[in-house]
């Protein structure tokens, strides 16, 4: 087994660990904001802050810390969340979770970026792609196990226990990923000038916007997911369990598929099939109204979920492979940014007017994703040299 492989696996396992920590506050979002005695749209505040921390945190860290042995700032980034992570389940009022949970997720805007530009420096030309949506499988599993715990543990439990879940699989994941990465990992330190041509190149930019529109589309409803189904379709707390598992397990399989064809369809293409999958499912949201309908609407969504990050980001590291670390970075900066926006407004909307346009206003961020992702990959016939 060569090295990038057992590396996959371990940087696998640190994307598990961040993934759950990301979704660790919708999951067990019921329990959080009867714990703490705020409403549903401040308690997805906290979902929102910590979006626009990676969001900024993401390309501001990755020039501060280019130069670092990725072995190293890998398992640091790690432990900073685990550590994060536990003093959140320790703090006694929303006042005092919110800034620890802002500088926690710094952990997560240094490691998914950096771990796919380590994996993209360290696999062969020919199987980069497959490589750097296999470490993104470990989002995906985050979702299939990550999400049903987090709500099963805040409704039996509290979030609390939860927070402290996400704090001993960061810590397992770092000493893996010390273990299993050998030292040396360094790509190429980017220039000011590297900074300036990527921030200043239409096309790159114009894929990285494609990440931020799909996760603002996402998130609008996504974030709310754990209230919707308990206010809205009635379901308890073993079927909102259910839903995060039967949508995690469909996240899985999607970036399994994703990964198997990915070097061989196009990295473009995928995005756009896994983009139209999840604008389907935004489309058919009003006919589940009960728990089976829910379960046949979220399929598309969930196959194209992660799938559509995974193939980004392979999309970026082959379009411009010199400039991969910064990509990466901005790709991940873009996903947060998502995230921020599709929360804060998806927050507003349900405290205005409750739940009932959320998946309208997701649906026409999802288009516009669509649309301007379809007109880059006419545009972007060959890798872009710096």
């Amino acid at each position: 087994m060569s090295d990038h492989r057992a590396a996959g696996r371990a940087l696998l396992a640190g994307n598990f660990a961040i993934g759950c920590g990301v979704m660790v506050t919708a999951g067990s979002l019921n329990d959080l904001v009867r714990s703490l005695q705020v409403s549903v749209p401040v308690g997805g505040q906290l979902i929102s802050v910590a979006a626009v921390m990676m969001a900024l945190g993401a390309p501001l860290l990755a020039g501060a810390v280019s130069g670092w042995d990725r072995r190293r700032l890998l398992t640091l980034a790690l432990l900073w969340y685990a550590v994060g992570h536990a003093l959140s389940a320790l703090m006694p009022h929303y006042a005092a979770l919110l800034p620890v949970r802002a500088l926690t997720v710094l952990g997560a805007a240094v490691f998914t970026p950096q771990a796919a530009a380590a994996i993209n420096v360290m696999a062969p030309p020919a199987e980069r792609g497959r490589a750097i949506t296999f470490i993104f499988i470990g989002w995906s599993l985050s979702s299939v196990i990550g999400m049903p715990l987090h709500s099963y543990i805040g409704e039996a439990f509290g979030w609390r226990w939860a927070f402290a879940l996400v704090a001993v699989l960061s810590a397992l994941a770092a000493a893996w990923v010390w273990r299993t990465l050998p030292d040396g990992i360094r790509p190429a330190a980017l220039s000011l000038a590297a900074w300036r041509s990527t921030l200043t190149h239409p096309l790159l930019m114009g894929v990285v916007a494609v990440t931020a529109l799909s996760a603002a589309g996402q998130f609008t409803l996504f974030s709310y997911f754990a209230p919707y189904y308990r206010q809205v379709i009635g379901a308890d707390a073993a079927s909102v369990s259910f839903l995060f598992l039967w949508f995690g397990a469909f996240g899985l399989l999607g970036n399994i598929l994703l990964q198997r064809v990915v070097d061989r369809q196009g990295a473009a293409r995928c995005v756009t099939v896994a983009l139209a999958g999840m604008a389907v499912s935004l489309l058919l949201w009003p006919l589940a109204l009960t728990l089976f309908a829910m379960t046949a609407v979220l399929v598309p969504w969930a196959l194209g979920c992660f799938s559509s990050n995974s193939a980004q980001q392979a999309r970026l590291g082959a379009a411009a492979p010199a400039l991969a670390p910064a990509l990466m970075a901005l790709n991940t900066s873009a996903m947060y940014l998502g995230q921020a926006i599709g929360a804060g407004g998806g927050g507003a909307m349900v405290a205005a007017s409750g739940f009932g346009a959320l998946h309208w206003v997701a649906l026409g961020w999802m288009l516009l994703a669509i649309g301007l992702s379809a007109l880059l990959a006419r545009r972007m016939a060959r890798p872009y040299d710096v």
